[in-house]
């Protein structure tokens, strides 16, 4: 199904995921990928996988592309694969989650992924969390392999729900013996449905000290004050969200259980498609 030009002869990189179409609150997964995929050296595309036949077109649509008012070309859904260096070797997949045939276009991925002696692979997102915007982003991490879960710090044991393409293929790579762990911002709830340069550099700094990646996050930090200045100043005209907030930095706001987190993602789903 992956249709590859050439493989990169690549040393032990490591393996970064981020696929749409789950929940990625504040486009924590969606932006890391875009500011990695920018920093990489020597970047190129080298697999492509076509998901025209996957994808329910009237939920992810292909896009076209007009020139003078004549010309036509079809942009259809697909998983793209790029290799670059980034202070280590290093495959970026993204695109988004199909919608059908999930264990045979995971499983490309991950037999890919062993040809090219992927030593790590990483999945990105960001859900929606009880937590202050005024706080330090937390990343939460589950994995495949005890030792890198020790190595993430903060996990959580507790989650029974609905999951994503990343998590099955996380779950995938670990069979196949890669060590895989996912790393999920965890996104204030009433800022969960925009891009969060916060939670953005978050993931990113976890990123770069877990996967040895040489990543500059000197533009992130700008654009994270500006991005805290806009909040607070639109904070002004909400006293609503203003008493959620205090009473989640006082502590009296009850953290949710694995079901109430389950049902607070489909709520985001059902809003990020309305």
């Amino acid at each position: 199904m992956i249709e590859i030009d050439a493989l990169p002869q690549l040393r032990e990189p490591v393996l970064v995921v981020a696929l749409a179409g789950w929940v990625d609150a504040g486009l924590a997964g969606g932006g890391s990928v875009a500011l990695l995929q920018e920093q990489l050296e020597s970047a190129r595309t080298f697999a492509r996988l076509d998901l025209a036949d996957l994808m329910d077109l009237q939920q992810t649509r292909p896009t076209v592309h007009l020139v003078n008012g004549v010309s036509r070309e079809i942009a259809w859904p697909e998983i793209t694969l790029s290799a670059g260096r980034l202070g280590r070797d290093v495959v970026v997949c993204t695109g988004p989650e199909p919608s059908l045939r999930w264990r045979s276009v995971l499983g490309e991925i991950v037999d890919l992924a062993q040809r090219l002696g992927v030593g790590a692979a990483f999945t990105v997102g960001g859900i929606p969390s009880m937590a202050s915007h005024r706080r330090p982003v937390s990343v939460l991490a589950t994995g495949t392999d005890e030792a890198l879960v020790a190595r993430a710090g903060a996990w959580r044991q507790d989650y029974t729900g609905p999951t994503g393409a990343q998590s099955a293929l996380q779950v995938l790579l670990g069979d196949a013996g890669i060590p895989a762990l996912a790393l999920w911002a965890q996104v204030p709830h009433y800022l969960a449905g925009g891009a969060s340069p916060p939670a953005i550099r978050a993931v990113l700094e976890r990123l770069r000290d877990l996967g040895g990646l040489g990543l500059d996050l000197a533009a992130l930090d700008a654009q994270s004050d500006a991005y805290m200045r806009r909040v607070e100043e639109g904070l002004t005209d909400r006293p609503d969200v203003v008493e959620v907030i205090e009473a989640i930095e006082a502590g009296e706001a009850e953290l949710p259980s694995g079901d109430e987190l389950a049902s607070e993602i489909e709520r985001f789903l059902r809003d990020q498609s309305s």
